[in-house]
């Protein structure tokens, strides 16, 4: 939709695993053919995006590989990228992969909830390998900057890490604050402000494709819990010795964070 909006496509095409969203695909004025298989999809097509959850990304590239266009680029919107990029390279062929991950979308997923208007202003990551062909890295920051993104560079271990701290850790934390609620009354659901509302906003999220995320990020998350951890019994023990000065340090450290945080 965004690609059509701002005029970067001669032609859009799509393929979507169920034939009910190729359907609906093909009623959109953005899409220019919705194909039953992804190889017919990529045949002609000089730029690539590969959409579906982490799990999917390798398999799909390794599927459509044979019928990529000379000199194609193909990249991704995944929100881990080491797993994928180490296997794109594995494969070979004269065409390019630059991975990327898009900081965009929310907790609903699905055609019904897209929008051409969810770029704009946001961050991207682009996460080329050292051997990445330097004018292939070049044209897919130009991609996602068309698109009105805000790009930065890194390799896919880094960027691991740092999505680690600052996606996969708060839904996580989300996720295990509505899991411990569950356990205690199912009335008090009811009584929850705004501030419960924000917090475990991102807990509706699709638990399969996050159980993807978990599984190719895992020694990232796992540290960020440590951090998390080490931080949290240090607020614990600050409460339990009646160190309220500490408290209020820690909670003005927070807000500082937080009132600086750049969210769009």
């Amino acid at each position: 939709m965004a690609i059509k909006n701002r005029g970067l496509a001669e032609r859009s095409v799509v393929w979507a695993r169920r034939p009910e969203t190729r359907m609906e695909c093909e009623a959109e004025p953005w899409c220019d053919a919705a194909y039953s298989t992804p190889g017919d999809a990529v045949a002609e097509s000089d730029l690539v995006v590969l959409c579906p959850p982490v799990e999917y990304i390798a398999p799909l590239l390794r599927d459509i590989a044979p019928r990529l266009a000379p000199n194609a680029l193909v990249t991704d919107v995944g929100s881990t990228k080491s797993l994928i990029c180490r296997d794109a390279r594995s494969l070979g062929g004269d065409w390019t992969f630059v991975g990327s991950h898009p900081m965009t979308g929310s907790e609903k997923s699905g055609l019904k909830h897209a929008s051409a208007d969810l770029f704009p202003g946001r961050a991207c990551f682009v996460t080329p390998l050292t051997d990445t062909p330097t004018e292939a890295v070049e044209c897919i920051i130009r991609f996602w900057r068309e698109l009105g993104m805000e790009v930065a560079t890194t390799s896919p271990e880094k960027h691991d890490e740092i999505v680690a701290h600052i996606s996969h850790l708060p839904h996580l934390l989300a996720s295990t604050l509505c899991s411990y609620l569950a356990t205690k009354d199912e009335n008090w659901r009811n009584y929850g402000g705004g501030g419960l509302r924000d917090t475990t906003r991102v807990a509706s999220g699709d638990p399969a494709m996050w159980k993807a995320i978990a599984s190719h990020n895992k020694e990232e998350i796992i540290r960020s819990l440590d951090g998390f951890e080490r931080e949290l019994q240090r607020l614990r023990s600050a409460l339990h010795n009646d160190q309220f000065f500490e408290v209020l340090n820690f909670l003005e450290h927070a807000k500082d964070y937080r009132d600086h945080l750049r969210i769009k």
